[in-house]
């Protein structure tokens, strides 16, 4: 594998995996950039060859020592912003049944509601990616940031909905 840094503003590949009993999501908040203190699914960038799906069932069990069997896609992320954090995200769901939530090395995983998600620190894209998945619905985020990552526009490009100017 070449030790070669992809050039600033290029996407990166990455998945996300929202994690659900019931009316809970298992959410990871952040111990490390970007996104410290903030809860976010669990996930990562993909390995060099690695399908979306693939990338998030590994990222699962590492994150989390959960081995699932089955994810249902959910929809994308794009992330642009004039710095280095550009992403296509693919953002699947699975349902587990509820347990103490383990150990992660990437911070801290805590079961929070469905109805206490817009109150807690989230990237300013997580509320809207809740709110379509748990309505089952597929969605295409299209993020736009400025240098301080503060999201300028988000539009879901399936419908042409500005959710975000």
């Amino acid at each position: 594998m070449s030790s070669l840094r992809a050039p600033i503003g290029l996407k990166r590949c990455a998945a996300m995996i929202v994690l659900r009993s019931g009316d809970q999501f298992l959410l990871l908040k952040r111990a490390k950039p970007p996104h410290v203190g903030k809860y976010v699914p669990v996930g990562g960038k993909l390995d060099p060859f690695e399908d979306p799906y693939s990338a998030a069932l590994r990222e699962t069990k590492e994150e989390t020592g959960i081995a699932l069997k089955k994810l249902k896609y959910g929809g994308c992320l794009i992330e642009t912003a004039p710095i280095d954090y550009n992403w296509q995200c693919n953002i699947y769901i699975a349902d587990i049944p509820y347990q103490e939530p383990p150990f992660c090395d990437e911070g801290e995983l805590e079961w929070i509601a469905f109805d206490q998600l817009d109150k807690i620190p989230t990237p300013p894209t997580d509320w809207q990616i809740y709110q379509y998945l748990k309505r089952e619905q597929a969605f295409a985020l299209n993020a736009i940031y400025d240098k301080d990552l503060n999201l300028l526009s988000m539009v879901e490009e399936i419908e042409g909905l500005e959710l975000i100017v």
